[in-house]
């Protein structure tokens, strides 16, 4: 399964995982006097979580470094779009964070885990 971030083809193709939340809503609740009870406003649909794990291989450190430089560069505030496969895409998404973990000597070079959050805005 092939995925893709705008395009770019940064993660590698085994294990990766994504688990998109649920969808929100928001609402503002209030008391008023005389009022028996809470006036709710409903604000609407509001965007969701989406996580991405997986393992980053490369055939060194400073390829792995090189790695991780481009997928953090897309920290950067604006929206994205990732693609899984032909079947599923996921777009307005803003990268909130990037952590790396679990360094470890693989085969013939580094591998890494690693999570993404994303948020995304629109559904």
């Amino acid at each position: 399964m092939e995925v893709t971030l705008d395009g770019q083809v940064l993660f590698d193709h085994q294990h990766v995982e994504i688990e998109p939340d649920s969808v929100s809503r928001d609402s503002i609740e209030r008391a008023m006097s005389g009022l028996d009870g809470l006036l709710s406003i409903d604000l609407g649909r509001r965007g969701r979580k989406i996580r991405q794990r997986g393992v980053l291989r490369a055939q060194s450190q400073s390829q792995m470094k090189d790695r991780i430089s481009a997928i953090s560069a897309y920290i950067d505030g604006r929206t994205h779009t990732l693609i899984i496969g032909a079947e599923e895409a996921f777009d307005n998404l803003r990268m909130d964070a990037f952590t790396v973990s679990g360094k470890r000597a693989s085969g013939s070079g580094v591998a890494v885990d690693y999570e993404i959050i994303y948020t995304q805005l629109r559904v």
